[in-house]
């Protein structure tokens, strides 16, 4: 371990802590980024195993709907939001597509998050009705210019990968594009848009 390594900041409330904390804090930044895509894939990994009821785990659905998208020609970004879709499956039960969306959100165009983030009201069209709900409630976003995008992504990727027999790359097949896609935001908080810094 290097002395950088093992430097930690002294404050123990932020209101008292100095630029010197900061200039540490900012030095192990860069390596714990660059581990995002690894802790990425490690989460999505946690989707194997889990069917929910489903005739496919959590993952093996990932994977197809990223396999649709692959071999219908789509580009690396869209992949990647087929593949990370469902990833919140797992910390956000409830609300999933608002976890997906939120991971992608800044590694994405406007149009593919909104496509992540609005995905499960627009695959209810298939079967809302089945549970009393309103199968037509992506018709609030009628008119939206994602519209049919994300109608598009459930009918053609996502609505389709449930089959056990269907062609599912494996995700090591995946991972250089995750690798890729994520490895600089287009925007963040914390650094200047990837225009700014090229």
């Amino acid at each position: 371990m290097n002395d950088h390594a093992r430097l930690r900041a002294g404050f123990t409330t932020m209101e008292r802590s100095t630029a010197e904390d900061w200039a540490i804090i900012a030095g192990h930044f860069p390596s714990f980024a660059q581990g995002l895509p690894d802790r990425i894939l490690a989460h999505l990994r946690l989707l194997g195993g889990d069917f929910g009821g489903f005739a496919v785990d959590r993952l093996t659905h990932s994977l197809q709907t990223a396999t649709l998208a692959h071999r219908d020609g789509r580009d690396e970004e869209y992949v990647v939001c087929a593949l990370l879709h469902d990833i919140g499956d797992t910390l956000g039960s409830f609300n999933h597509a608002d976890v997906a969306a939120a991971v992608v959100k800044l590694f994405v165009s406007e149009e593919n998050h909104w496509m992540v983030e609005k995905h499960a009201i627009f695959q209810g069209y298939y079967f809302f009705h089945h549970l009393g709900m309103d199968r037509d409630m992506r018709e609030r976003f009628r008119g939206h210019p994602w519209f049919d995008r994300t109608a598009e992504f459930c009918a053609r990727y996502d609505g389709p990968a449930f089959d056990p027999a269907g062609e599912t790359l494996p995700l090591d097949f995946f991972e250089p594009i995750v690798r890729r896609v994520l490895a600089v935001p287009k925007q963040s908080l914390y650094e200047p848009p990837a225009r700014d810094r090229a």
